[in-house]
């Protein structure tokens, strides 16, 4: 799977750009602020419908405009695939998968593989339980259909459920609702759990060889799927806490809690590993993340690093680069110094300056 062209309108601080990619490694270079992480950011929402970013779509429309265009042209096992986000200040956005619109944003998952891995990634370890949820699950929803399906509707029913809580203060009688809405949760809730627990499995036997190497076998990691209740007994935490519930207005079991944990000899190392023990998990997760989506597509992702390697050391810097073979890489640096000293292969360069972008020699 590779990008053969993006084009750009209106997009961010790009008014029009069309730019040929190498199926190989491509540097995007230039000073911060200039525009390269758009790009990134661009072609990453035409995996996952949003941005890795922001929230809010409007924020991406160029600021003189009220609309911004993103089509992405990629080869996917021989065949050529187009996929167009219409981005719209007062509406929703719009998504065509070859020209013909989807009426739903999760119909665009799994088209197009991609993993990005930027300087707040390394942070995964020590930041809080909801960026390792958020990571399970774009990378499940990238993967698996029927996974989608449950998290887009326990999210909704999440959301009415803990809407009705809060109406329980004016409208009590609505208490005995909340049935429904527990079942559903119950639903769709243990679903994901099952779902996320064979996840973890998957990356934990792929991550552990790869950290075993990284680390010169000085380490013994374990990674802990901490369910907030196991799957057998969601329905039943979820009636026995109700009341707590309504005095809190906020559903308090489910899987919308739950956390994963990484243990070295026993020590968890969100508490006790140093600040290199932590990055170089981190790394492992993603390079683990890149052969786990090789494995289960039967083909390779597209590879984001968003100036990543400044922030690695040169044996991690190396052991990533290394880890590049075969697999379109597109790298955004404020210089060329790290590749050059590394003597690594580099197909296209492209140098960015203030929402311009010109190719030069390699």
């Amino acid at each position: 799977m590779i990008v053969t062209k993006l084009e750009l309108s209106n997009f961010r601080n790009y008014k029009l750009l069309e730019l040929d990619l190498d199926k190989q490694t491509n540097i995007l270079y230039g000073n911060n602020a200039q525009g390269k992480t758009n790009i990134l950011e661009a072609i990453y929402m035409c995996s996952t419908t949003k941005s890795h970013r922001s929230n809010k779509d409007f924020e991406l429309i160029n600021f003189d405009s009220d609309e911004g265009h993103i089509k992405l042209h990629i080869n996917k096992n021989g065949r050529e695939q187009r996929i167009d986000i219409h981005l719209r200040k007062n509406k929703s956005k719009g998504i065509a998968i070859n020209g013909i619109p989807i009426k739903k944003a999760s119909e665009l998952f799994g088209v197009f593989n991609v993993i990005i891995f930027s300087p707040e990634d390394l942070n995964i370890i020590k930041n809080g339980p909801s960026e390792r949820r958020k990571f399970i699950d774009m990378e499940l929803c990238q993967l698996d259909k029927i996974y989608v399906y449950n998290l887009v509707n326990y999210n909704k029913v999440l959301s009415q459920r803990n809407q009705l809580l809060k109406d329980l203060y004016f409208k009590p009688e609505l208490k005995q609702t909340l049935d429904v809405w527990d079942m559903q949760l119950a639903k769709y809730g243990g679903e994901i759990i099952k779902r996320r627990e064979e996840f973890i499995k998957e990356i934990s036997n792929i991550l552990i060889p790869i950290h075993n190497e990284l680390t010169d076998n000085q380490e013994d990691i374990e990674i802990i799927y901490e369910k907030n209740c196991e799957t057998d007994d969601l329905y039943e935490k979820i009636v026995t806490n109700r009341e707590k519930d309504i005095k809190y207005k906020n559903t308090s079991v489910g899987p919308h809690r739950d956390d994963v944990l990484f243990f070295n000899r026993g020590k968890n190392i969100r508490t006790y590993g140093s600040q290199g023990q932590k990055r170089t998990i981190a790394l492992s997760l993603k390079l683990a993340e890149i052969e786990l989506v090789k494995s289960l597509i039967n083909d390779t992702p597209v590879l984001l690093l968003d100036d990543v390697l400044s922030e690695l050391d040169s044996k991690r810097q190396n052991h990533l680069l290394k880890s590049l073979d075969n697999i379109q890489t597109i790298i955004t640096c404020t210089g060329l110094d790290e590749f050059i000293e590394n003597r690594f292969k580099i197909n296209k360069v492209f140098q960015v300056t203030e929402g311009t972008v010109s190719e030069k020699m390699v």
